[in-house]
């Protein structure tokens, strides 16, 4: 017994190999489709999106969390590119920067055409894995991208978004954020008005994948019970291992189970430990938990890579992606639990938000109401001649003056 104690670490090193091997084994025919990536933003504010600037080659660029290699080391098949845009465009130029970020996306997939084909829907996914290439997709991540438009929507659309998500860090005029919940905002929509509701039926008109990561608890009911098709968390947690309120809570994680939608598990340690440190066991933690409550259908990936600055260890870039992997095999998830993690969890979403939408259907077409837009900048086109009298204080105020001009007669 006691001759043989040295046996034992050579048993665990060869136990972790044989994992990362079957990892690695089937990550070569279902490669991993992650939720949300932000290296589109990385572009923006180190290189102003010139990506012919020597310096964001992406071949070799090493002052982010991606980059070609990384990805081909990560077994990466598909992504989710972030048009991301902060809150404080809101009602100034969200529209033209989310069409800036969308634009980069797309001359990416041009410039390196031999790693990344840009696709627009799960046929084009599995058509990426066949050719070795890494699927990328446009995720819209925040509703003031679209300026309370259900236009700008459309057009968002047919440019590629294949989500949206409802809020970022702010309100809306029609979907209130996270930040409600924390008590840092006040809710001004219960969830989501009445203009909120028109645009969740003109994503799944679309067949446009509602993304509800960031947004408030209420939001999140309200949008899983309105929506014909299941819906994605693209980079959330579980609320139970941490209680920071961008992850989702265990009432949520009910529904989420019984709408067949999906929750992509963040990376960012924040969301993971509640902490600035945590390690590559406790995101499996958060991956083991979801199943358990939600079911293996449940589960994938939205590492948040280069949008976030503090990582786990062991999960320091998207070449880590086999390491996380080979831990859920040892936690003896089946080849099957971790296949639908990697990819068919989200291509199955994905299918049936496509077959769930009607684009011969007459679209939404009721626009918000003028009184429920900020901001000074914008023009008032298509409103009533008296715009504000879709609100009621205005009404009061037109019938004054009708009452005025008749006491004058």
């Amino acid at each position: 017994m006691w001759t043989s104690w040295w046996l034992w670490p050579l048993v665990a090193m060869c136990t972790a190999d044989m994992y990362r091997d079957q990892a690695e084994r089937i990550m070569r025919t279902t490669p991993v489709v992650d939720g949300h990536n932000d290296l589109p933003w990385q572009l923006l504010t180190q290189f102003n999106n010139q990506l012919k600037d020597a310096n964001a080659n992406l071949t070799t660029l090493n002052s982010t969390h991606t980059n070609i290699p990384k990805l081909k080391a990560g077994l990466v098949g598909g992504q989710f590119w972030s048009a991301y845009v902060p809150c404080d465009t809101q009602n100034r130029d969200a529209v033209k920067r989310t069409l800036e970020q969308i634009d980069v996306i797309h001359r990416m997939c041009q410039l390196y055409s031999e790693t990344f084909l840009c696709v627009t829907n799960s046929r084009g996914i599995e058509e990426a894995f066949q050719q070795g290439k890494v699927a990328s997709l446009v995720g819209v991540e925040g509703g003031h991208s679209i300026d309370s438009s259900l236009g700008v929507l459309r057009a968002l659309y047919h440019l590629g978004m294949r989500y949206l998500t409802l809020t970022h860090n702010c309100n809306t005029p029609w979907a209130d954020n996270w930040m409600v919940d924390k008590g840092d905002d006040k809710a001004k929509s219960q969830g989501l008005s009445v203009f909120g509701q028109h645009v969740v039926k003109e994503l799944n008109r679309l067949g446009v994948m509602i993304d509800l990561a960031h947004v408030s608890v209420a939001t999140m009911k309200a949008a899983l019970k309105l929506s014909r098709a299941p819906v994605i968390f693209s980079h959330s947690s579980a609320f139970h291992l941490c209680n920071h309120q961008r992850n989702v809570p265990n009432d949520v994680l009910q529904l989420v189970r019984n709408t067949s939608s999906l929750v992509m598990v963040n990376f960012y340690t924040d969301f993971v430990s509640c902490s600035e440190q945590a390690s590559l066991s406790q995101v499996a933690d958060h991956l083991d938990y979801i199943k358990s409550q939600a079911g293996a259908e449940a589960v994938g990936f939205g590492g948040d890579f280069d949008g976030v600055n503090r990582l786990p260890v062991g999960l320091e870039d998207v070449s880590k992606y086999p390491d996380l992997v080979a831990e859920l095999l040892r936690r003896n998830w089946t080849e099957h639990e971790v296949q639908g993690a990697l990819a068919k969890n989200l291509l199955r979403v994905f299918k049936a938000v496509e077959q769930a939408s009607r684009p011969t259907q007459a679209p939404e077409e009721e626009p918000i109401p003028l009184h429920e837009l900020q901001g000074s900048c914008r023009t008032q086109y298509g409103y009533s001649e008296a715009p504000s009298l879709h609100h009621p204080g205005a009404r009061l105020a037109s019938l004054a003056l009708l009452l005025f001009v008749l006491y004058l007669l």
